[in-house]
This record gives structure tokens, C-alpha cells and sequence, in this order.
């Protein structure tokens, strides 16, 4: 009886063992299957900087400011055909001498605007920093265009008063150069600042009513104000000053 129940338990646990086995496998895996596991699983991706910078590089640029612009100014050497009218041969100052000054100013629009002025080449430098001072304090100017675009005709840039500089002509009522033929004299917003004669007229009808001084206007230059004081801190004079005439649109380095 008990020889026979301990056959049965060495058959039964033969069987259990041999059905559960599983399929033989090779002692060593082939190098061929290491490879391919290790070619084949991807990296995994980065999740750090790359998306961010990919967005800062797309994102649009934010305005420092809602401002106006800056002033701006530019000074280049001018060409003998931008003088068409203005310069000659026997001029005073040879065309080379003198400068193309491109800088900002605020029209009697309230808006900012961009002007041209042919100086001297030694006067530069004056010419910029009153023209800055005027633009911060957003003085108005009426235009600035180079006075060939009236054929260098004194009496029709002031009738469309127009602010300018360089013009090879004689001073008014004299022989002589103008400081104007040098290079080193500016006209602004004439109309409101007019040439006045000693006997108190103009010869602009539209300047008519701003023969005296002081008065209140936009634009107009008055005795002992700041735009005559920005022209004083780098050695240029006003014209309405003058004794007889004035000149109350006229600056010059030095006078005259």
C-alpha cells in the first residue's frame, strides 16, 4: 500500500514538472538581436530649452515705447546737384566746404517731421545741438527744405516760409556776401519772423502781421527767449537785435 502510493506521487510530480516547462532557450542571445534593440529605440526627446527658445525666436518684438522718435540728425557731404540754383563757381565757399544736415523737427501739425539745411562744414556741430534742443521742446517749424527748391529765390522760399540755409547771394541792400553765402546763417519760419525795415514794414503780405515784437504765435522768435538763447550758447546772433532792420527770422555765427 505504501509502495504503491509513492509510485503514484513520483509519476504525478514527473508529469506537473514536464508540463510546465517552457520552450528551451539558447544560452546566449545573438549579437544581432543586441544591435537591433539598441539601434532601433529612440532617445527620448528633450523636454527642456529647444520649444522655449523656438517660441521666444517666433514671438514678435514689444515696442520699448509709444512715443515719438528720438531726434534724429545726419550730416553727409553734398553733392554739386543738390545745389542747382544755390551754388556757383565764384562763391565765397566752395561747394566741398559745405555739409548736408538731415535731422528731425516738429511741424505746426504736431507731428514730427524730417528736414535738410547745407551749412558749412565747421558750423555742424551748432547747427545740431539747437536743432535737438527745438525738437524736445517740440518748437514748431513751418518747413525745411533746401532753397534750391525755389531756384535759391530768397523772396519765394520766405513767402512759403520755408526755413533754409545756404543760399550764394549778396546780404539785402548791400553789396557784400550774406553770412547766408558762407554757409553759416539760418532763416526760420520767415513768415512769422519777417524781415522788417526800420520804418516798420515787410515786403511779404502774408508777414504783415508780425512786424512787432514781442508777440504770441506759434513759431515766432521774441527777444531773450529760448530759441534765442539755444542760438547765443553756441556763438550765433539774432537778427532782431539789429539796430534799424530787423531780421527777426536771421541767426548767424558771429553776427551780421
Amino acid at each position: 500500500m505504501r509502495r504503491a502510493a509513492a509510485l503514484a506521487l513520483v509519476v504525478l510530480g514527473a508529469v506537473s514538472c514536464g508540463a510546465g516547462q517552457p520552450a528551451s532557450v539558447p544560452d546566449t542571445v545573438p549579437d544581432t538581436v543586441t544591435d537591433t534593440v539598441t539601434d532601433t529605440v529612440p532617445a527620448p526627446a528633450s523636454t527642456t530649452s529647444a520649444p522655449d527658445d523656438q517660441a521666444l525666436e517666433e514671438s514678435p518684438a514689444t515696442p520699448s515705447s509709444t512715443g515719438p522718435p528720438a531726434f534724429s540728425s545726419k550730416v553727409s557731404r553734398v553733392s554739386r546737384d543738390r545745389l542747382p540754383y544755390s551754388w556757383r563757381p565764384g562763391c565765397p565757399v566752395h561747394y566741398r566746404d559745405l555739409r548736408l544736415v538731415t535731422l528731425s523737427y516738429w511741424g505746426f501739425d504736431g507731428k514730427p517731421h524730417t528736414g535738410e539745411l547745407v551749412v558749412r562744414a565747421t558750423v555742424t556741430g551748432d547747427i545740431e545741438k539747437v536743432f535737438k534742443k527745438l525738437y524736445d521742446w517740440r518748437w514748431p517749424i513751418r518747413q525745411m527744405k533746401l532753397v534750391d527748391a525755389y531756384k535759391a529765390d530768397d523772396f519765394d522760399s520766405i513767402d512759403a516760409d520755408n526755413t533754409s540755409a545756404f543760399n550764394c547771394r549778396r546780404a539785402t541792400g548791400s553789396s557784400n556776401w550774406s553770412n547766408h553765402a558762407y554757409g553759416e546763417a539760418i532763416d526760420i519760419n520767415p513768415r512769422e519772423n519777417p524781415y522788417v525795415t526800420a520804418s516798420g514794414s515787410t515786403a511779404h503780405q502774408n508777414a504783415k502781421k508780425f512786424t512787432e515784437r514781442p508777440i504770441s504765435g506759434k513759431g515766432v522768435v521774441n527777444p531773450g527767449d529760448k530759441v534765442v538763447k539755444a542760438f547765443a550758447k553756441v556763438g550765433w546772433e539774432w537778427g532782431g537785435y539789429w539796430s534799424g532792420a530787423k531780421d527777426y527770422q536771421h541767426f548767424s555765427k558771429g553776427g551780421g
